[in-house]
């Protein structure tokens, strides 16, 4: 959507935000705010970091205590809403739902103990039965979002490009299983999948088993088949180029379209400081000639 059609969608409109960790959910409100719309965030407790989200109106909440969430965002007329930022599964014991938040997820049902996108589709639906159009962070952050080829100074050799597309297959059926959004490939061998742990400690555990032998690995991040795309777009920021430096990488591959980027900007400028590559590949198979 060009601005003047998305600062004219949002004219007077109140975004609501459910905001957990990370620089997002301020990104999302600038964006919002600077399109000529409003903002109301809420900040799940324990997760939304205050001061991201402290320059706009917000309140922190419990992240079961559904009926006050729900009745926060009605009182600020919030039709459209936001989910971004990571959020840790709480345990069903640590949830201590409130009435609404019980109901809520009696809705939810089975899909509370299937994988992240298939609990986030649920929350999605619901949220939809509750008279919320839910929107996905991309539409407000298209700057953000990884584009196709280089995006920096270095490029994938042909021993990378064939760990991208090993990397591009192993996710695609991790994505298959609702497990993770990511691995770790080295000359064929591929050294860590992404789990419940996500990639910043996946990437933590990879230094020690690099191989001496070959050259460094590949982290390759894409969407699962079928995501819901609106709740839980991959994500890499400073942090994940940083991680990828200290594991002894040498590149990093994400899917063009579907991966957002916290800061573009500082993730180009230390890749290319570090020596690594940053490139966008389409959802299809990664080109190795």
């Amino acid at each position: 959507m060009a601005p003047e059609q998305e600062a004219g969608r949002l004219a007077g409109q109140c975004v609501g935000i459910l905001a957990g960790g990370g620089p997002l959910p301020g990104q999302v409100a600038r964006a919002v705010t600077q399109a000529g719309g409003q903002v109301f965030i809420v900040g799940f407790q324990g997760f939304a970091e205050p001061d991201v989200i402290g320059s706009w109106p917000h309140r922190m909440i419990r992240l079961a205590a559904a009926g006050e969430i729900l009745s926060a965002l009605h009182e600020h007329g919030c039709r459209d809403l936001v989910l971004i930022g990571p959020v840790r599964r709480p345990s069903l014991v640590n949830l201590r739902p409130d009435a609404t938040g019980a109901r809520i997820l009696a809705r939810i049902g089975k899909a509370l103990f299937a994988g992240d996108d298939g609990l986030l589709g649920a929350i999605v639906r619901v949220l939809g039965e509750e008279g919320f159009t839910i929107r996905g962070a991309h539409e407000y952050l298209a700057g953000s979002i990884a584009r196709q080829g280089a995006m920096g100074r270095h490029m994938p050799d042909k021993v990378a490009l064939a760990d991208m597309e090993l990397g591009r297959r192993v996710v695609r059926q991790l994505g298959v299983l609702d497990i993770g959004q990511g691995c770790v490939v080295q000359g064929g061998l591929v050294l860590a999948v992404e789990a419940l742990e996500g990639t910043d400690r996946m990437l933590g555990r990879v230094g020690a088993l690099r191989q001496p032998d070959r050259p460094g690995g590949v982290l390759v991040k894409m969407a699962k088949p079928g995501q819901e795309r609106r709740a839980d777009l991959p994500t890499i920021g400073p942090r994940t180029v940083s991680g990828a430096v200290a594991a002894g990488l040498r590149g990093i591959a994400i899917e063009a379209g579907a991966t957002l980027m916290t800061d573009p900007a500082a993730c180009i400028a230390m890749a290319d400081e570090a020596g690594l590559f940053l490139t966008g590949f389409a959802g299809g198979d990664v080109k190795t000639t």
